[in-house]
C-alpha cells in the first residue's frame, strides 16, 4: 500500500497506484440535496466546519485513515499520539463505502484543505427522506485534498472499465451476467478550487 507523499504527480494516478492511504482529519457527514455537483456539497461542508471550529478545547475531530481502493473507500480511526490526556479524539467504527454508492467527489472551493464525496445510501434507505450523504475530510494541505480527489477519480475509472467489460461480454454472450458490475452514473469534480469558484458564482 502506497502511502501518498508531496512528490506524487496527483494527475498521473491511475488504478496501477491504487490502493493509496491518506492520514486526514474526519469532518463527519450531512445529508445531501442531490447526487452530484459543489452546489449539493458546499452547504454541508460550512456546517461540518462550523461544528467543527466550536468544538470544546478538549475535543478534537478524529484521526483517520483513509484508504482508496479500486472497490472503494475505507476509514478507520487512528490512535492519538497526543501526550496530553486533557483532549480527547472520538473513536469511530471502521467505514467502507463500495465505489459504487459514492456518487461524487470535490475538492472544496472555500476550504480547499477538506475533500467532500456524496455516498448514496444502500438499497434498503433509498426510500428513505434523505438517500444522499456528503462525507468531509480535512488534509494536511490543499495539494493532498486534490490527491484524494485524483485518487476517487482512478476508482471510478477502473470501475467503469469494469463495467464496459461486463456489458460487452453480456452482449457477446445474450445473457446477463448476475455477477457483473451494476451500472452507476457518478461525476468526480477535477477543476481546481479557483476554477470550482468562477463556475459557482456563475450559477448562483
Amino acid at each position: 500500500m502506497s502511502l501518498v507523499n508531496d512528490e506524487l504527480d496527483e494527475s498521473q494516478i491511475t488504478a496501477m497506484d491504487l490502493p493509496l492511504e491518506f492520514k486526514v482529519k474526519y469532518l463527519g457527514s450531512q445529508h445531501s440535496r442531490g447526487l452530484w455537483g459543489i452546489k449539493n456539497t458546499r452547504r454541508p461542508v460550512d456546517t461540518l466546519v462550523t461544528v467543527a471550529k466550536n468544538l470544546p478545547p478538549n475535543k478534537t475531530l478524529p484521526f483517520c485513515n483513509l484508504i482508496v481502493k479500486v472497490d472503494g473507500v475505507y476509514i478507520d480511526t487512528l490512535p492519538t499520539t497526543s501526550a496530553s490526556s486533557s483532549s480527547s479524539s472520538p473513536i469511530i467504527s471502521p467505514m467502507y463505502w463500495p465505489i459504487d454508492q459514492i456518487s461524487y467527489g470535490v475538492q472544496d472551493l472555500v476550504y480547499t484543505r477538506v475533500f467532500a464525496m456524496i455516498v448514496v445510501k444502500d438499497e434498503s434507505q433509498l426510500r428513505s427522506e434523505n438517500p444522499f450523504e456528503v462525507h468531509a475530510f480535512v488534509c494536511d494541505s490543499r495539494a493532498m485534498a486534490r490527491r484524494l480527489t485524483y485518487a476517487l477519480a482512478a476508482s471510478f475509472q477502473e470501475y467503469s472499465r469494469k463495467v464496459k467489460e461486463a456489458e460487452e461480454s453480456n452482449n457477446n454472450n445474450n445473457e446477463c451476467a448476475t455477477d457483473s458490475p451494476i451500472k452507476r452514473k457518478f461525476a468526480i469534480d477535477l477543476r481546481s478550487p479557483d476554477e470550482l469558484n468562477e463556475s459557482h458564482e456563475t450559477e448562483a
